[in-house]
């Protein structure tokens, strides 16, 4: 039974580590687009007009909403393995298996 659970781990673990990953890649377009926000000048640019000021804050508003989106999927899928790895664990083990 605990190499069941060991095995279990094993992979969650890594399914872990490449959401991390992906979620590390998100972070860096988010960190990216807020720093060539930041580089924008303050005063008189040019968008291309309000629509194009429009769209270009919306795209990075949508990558920084689907960055921490993924964040909270990430722990709530860690809560939800981590919740059942331990109602596993807490189970007595039975002599007949």
């Amino acid at each position: 039974m605990d190499h069941i659970v060991t095995e279990m781990i094993e992979h969650i673990s890594r399914s872990h580590e490449h959401m991390a990953r992906v979620l590390e890649a998100k972070r860096h377009v988010a960190v990216r687009m807020a720093q060539m926000v930041h580089a924008l000048p303050d005063t008189h640019p040019d968008f291309g007009g309000m629509e194009g000021l429009m769209e270009s804050s919306q795209a990075v508003t949508q990558s920084v909403v689907s960055y921490l989106n993924s964040i909270a999927e990430l722990q709530e899928t860690l809560a939800t393995t981590i919740g059942s790895i331990m109602k596993e664990m807490e189970q007595p083990e039975r002599d007949d298996e």
